[in-house]
């Protein structure tokens, strides 16, 4: 690692510390809150499935009726999912269906594949085992068993739990309220006109649609001039409204970079250098109660430095109890011969043979690359690789997780 740089998980291990997750919480429809926090544990008031029920098509009979071979049993009663059957007749069997509940005395199902219906009798051409086909009450849930715990965000399966328990609403942490705002007077929108020497302000669209994923409620102050009283009014602002302020670009120390002075005046900054590419320049501190986190203008940087070290504090923020991004192991199909001295964040993609494909620029200008790859290859400092080496990927839907 070069001198005076600082590791990534070093970095980011002194950024965690100083989140602070919101204590603010309130009660969302079940319904509505897929995405959000939990911030209590849910336990069952109920038994899953609150009685014993048939997992297949069939029919209910009682073991002790099956005697001799493809034994003949009168189907005395039918039982559809939603309703309730008859105790079960020594001698009979019950046509049962999916879900429907097992009439009393009966102790086995027999797949109507295993049947043959003949008028009002039912010949058994192969023997249950006992208990065959029944789901048993609670065998799923059982009462006051945890359903889902603390600090998860919810999941739609998640809320389909809950509600498969008949949990109405939820607790949730409030959203985390995430300031932005991008410095540059080299910045032009998209639809105006762009003269010589301007750029268009990609950072503010990625870092928009990132706040969105990760279901912060944000406030964007929009394209902040290179100056100092109006980066100090922007942050300012940010600060009395937000948790946490996310700025892009001037953290360098260039006769234009405005952010750096703007925060020491009206906070406290800690600015890094970090070993890792691409990125580098990366600030944390406090304005007022607000958080800062200062990302690099360049956008592969702005857009990797935001997922190696901005979604993990966002999600502390929330209260989320697992914040890490897990990697898999996956096969590189290409070949990386020079590495960097620093900590590498290569952007790749998935291809037909169940490998990884290297976009051919791994330029730190080329935003093209992270919207052609499907996620990131964590690749150790002066670490080469060869095509079928296994690599640290992570795929984008766990950075979005």
């Amino acid at each position: 690692m070069n001198t005076g740089l600082l590791n990534v998980d070093e970095a980011l291990q002194q950024l965690l510390a100083g989140a602070r997750s919101v204590s603010e919480t309130e009660t969302v429809a079940t319904l509505s809150a897929t995405g959000r926090v939990l911030a209590a544990a849910q336990r069952s008031t109920m038994n899953v499935p609150p009685m014993d029920n048939s997992a297949m098509d069939g029919y209910a009979v009682r073991l002790a009726d099956l005697k001799g071979p493809e034994p003949r049993l009168k189907v005395a009663q039918k039982i559809q999912a939603g309703s309730t059957g008859k105790p079960l007749a020594p001698g009979t069997a019950a046509r049962i269906f999916t879900g429907a509940p097992i009439p009393a005395g009966a102790d086995a199902i027999v797949m109507q594949e295993h049947c043959v219906a003949e008028g009002d009798v039912v010949v058994v051409e192969k023997i249950p085992e006992r208990g065959e086909w029944i789901r048993l009450t609670g065998s799923d849930i059982r009462t006051g068993g945890e359903v889902l715990p603390a600090g998860i965000r919810l999941r739609p399966q998640d809320t389909g739990l809950a509600a498969s328990v008949g949990i109405a609403s939820l607790p949730v942490r409030r959203r985390v309220r995430l300031g932005l705002f991008f410095t540059g007077d080299e910045l032009v929108m998209p639809g105006d006109p762009l003269p010589p020497g301007r750029i268009y302000n990609s950072n503010r669209f990625t870092l928009n649609g990132l706040a969105g994923i990760f279901g912060c409620e944000t406030r964007d102050y929009g394209i902040v001039p290179d100056s100092l009283p109006a980066t100090r009014e922007a942050l300012r602002r940010a600060a009395a409204e937000c948790d946490v302020i996310v700025t892009s670009g001037g953290v360098s120390v260039g006769d234009a970079d405005f952010v750096k002075p703007a925060v020491e005046a009206e906070g406290e900054l800690l600015m890094w250098k970090i070993a890792m590419k691409p990125g580098r320049p990366l600030a944390f501190g406090r304005v007022g109660k607000a958080n800062f986190i200062g990302l690099p203008g360049n956008p592969v940087s702005s857009f990797v430095t935001f997922l190696v070290f901005v979604r993990p504090f966002l999600l502390k923020t929330q209260g989320v109890a697992d914040v890490q991004a897990h990697a898999i192991l996956v096969r590189a199909d290409f070949d990386w011969p020079e590495p960097d001295p620093r900590r590498e964040f290569l952007r790749v993609k998935w291809n037909a043979r169940g490998g990884l494909d290297l976009y051919p620029t791994q330029d730190s200008a080329v935003l093209m690359s992270t919207a052609w790859a499907d996620g990131l290859v964590d690749n150790p400092a002066e670490h080469r690789i060869r095509a079928g080496d296994m690599v640290k990927f992570m795929p984008y839907s766990e950075l979005y997780r």
